[in-house]
């Protein structure tokens, strides 16, 4: 068996199928900036070798790995996701809309989760909804705690999980529970004991723009 390679860390395998996958979003990213794979792994820190293998969906990005991504190339992590756009004027307001469906979502697989990204057609989203299967059933199993700029709340909606803080004893939440964490403190999401695997609704926020301050501002 091929020994793992030390340049994919942080790269989980991925399985492809109809819905929209991040190799073709990155490879779309990376043309539209006339960069080789050689100068896009200068641009963002990810190896040459890693960054080949998402563009063929042989291996898909964490969420902090992501984070990394977009933060190097001054860009938000939503907008990885979506289709290209013809730039426009400077609007004083926004009026956009979009109907969340797993079938257009990007589907990330990784060994602890399932993620789907909605709504991938938005751009410069300032919160980024993950629709998440869990299926790590410990801390062992899930490995590392994951940590990256932002806040973040996950709402259970079907299943138990127990949610491991860096700072905090465990804490479960069950079906129809959620919890609000700052996602730059150390993290991990795993199923309850007799649980197989539980689906929960994810908002995070990059920390990028004051959204809560400018909304009650507005009031």
């Amino acid at each position: 068996m091929r020994k793992p390679d030390p340049e994919d860390q942080g790269a989980k395998v991925v399985s492809t199928d109809d819905h929209p996958t991040l190799g073709k979003l990155l490879r779309r990213l990376r043309d539209r900036n006339g960069w080789t794979l050689k100068q896009m792994s200068a641009e963002t820190g990810i190896p040459v070798s890693t960054l080949s293998k998402v563009e063929h969906d042989r291996l898909t990005l964490t969420y902090d790995k992501l984070l990394q991504v977009s933060q190097k190339l001054g860009i938000r992590v939503s907008e990885l996701f979506a289709e290209p756009e013809e730039r426009e004027e400077e609007r004083v307001f926004t009026a956009r809309r979009s109907l969340g469906t797993v079938d257009r979502a990007v589907r990330v697989t990784t060994d602890n989760y399932d993620y789907h990204y909605m709504c991938p057609e938005l751009r410069r989203k300032r919160m980024i909804p993950i629709l998440t299967t869990i299926r790590a059933k410990t801390v062992k199993e899930f490995g590392q705690l994951v940590r990256h700029p932002g806040e973040e709340y996950v709402h259970v909606l079907e299943g138990t999980i127990v949610v491991h803080t860096e700072f905090y004893d465990p804490v479960t939440v069950h079906q129809g529970e959620g919890i609000y964490i700052d996602s730059d403190m150390g993290h991990a999401y795993v199923v309850a004991d007799g649980c197989e695997e539980a689906r929960v609704l994810g908002v995070c926020a990059s920390g990028e723009s004051d959204h809560e301050h400018s909304i009650m501002n507005a009031l």
